[in-house]
């Protein structure tokens, strides 16, 4: 399988299949597809075409030339390809709170992504205590997310939200590394899980070829390139 991303330092939504597949042992070839620009003729939106149908990033692309072009369903694909993995909790209940909580991150949180853009490199502590000060979408966000994690975590009682490492984790990733870059307070169990996830050996790696890129891009871009 070929599984085609955006700069690590800013695709958000690269990083979720990336850190899913190479956390939990799944063979995979990366294409890097560096951000340009996203207009029509862009290097960017060239090499995306005849891969994927909506000239973003990620897309995964099996063996057999299927491409699947939404993290989600990549999420989904892989559960099913790889039952061997657990990639979802093999409690049903556990299993329902899990796919919740991953659709309503798909589709939500818009005000922390908007004003806390992935960047990895960065360390923006006086961003994050302005946003805290001034926004109150953005606090709300933080909020719903960290009761979210808490209820996770009370469930399984770690050392990952469903226990052993699995989607959830990956998808909530990026949002982990947002709380690092802006400093955003979190609670104690929390902050531990964060540690531990960046931790992780497929998070770790993704966040070390992040800071090895060098290509930095003016940080007033919003770097959202896929879903």
């Amino acid at each position: 399988m070929k599984l085609y991303i955006g700069n690590k330092n800013y695709s958000s939504w690269s990083m979720r299949p990336w850190v899913l597949m190479r956390q939990c042992g799944i063979d995979f070839e990366e294409v890097m597809v560096r951000f340009d620009s996203f207009d029509a003729g862009s290097a960017f939106k060239t090499a995306l075409q005849g891969v994927s149908p909506t000239g973003k990033v990620p897309v995964l692309v099996d063996d057999d030339g299927l491409a699947v072009w939404d993290t989600l369903a990549i999420a989904e694909f892989l559960a099913e390809r790889h039952p061997e993995k657990a990639l979802w909790p093999h409690d049903a209940r556990r299993r329902a709170l899990a796919r919740a909580m991953c659709a309503e991150m798909h589709s939500g949180f818009g005000a922390l992504r908007s004003h806390c853009p992935q960047s990895l490199e960065a360390r923006l502590p006086e961003v994050g205590a302005r946003l805290m000060a001034e926004r109150a979408d953005v606090r709300a966000d933080l909020a719903r997310l960290i009761a979210l994690w808490e209820q996770a975590l009370a469930l399984s009682g770690g050392p990952f939200l469903f226990g052993a490492f699995s989607i959830p984790d990956a998808y909530f990733a990026p949002v982990a590394g947002r709380i690092l870059t802006y400093g955003l307070p979190v609670s104690a169990p929390v902050a531990a899980w964060i540690e531990r996830l960046w931790a992780a050996p497929g998070v770790a790696a993704w966040v070390a070829d992040a800071l090895a890129e060098q290509d930095f891009l003016d940080f007033e871009e919003p770097y959202r390139s896929g879903r």
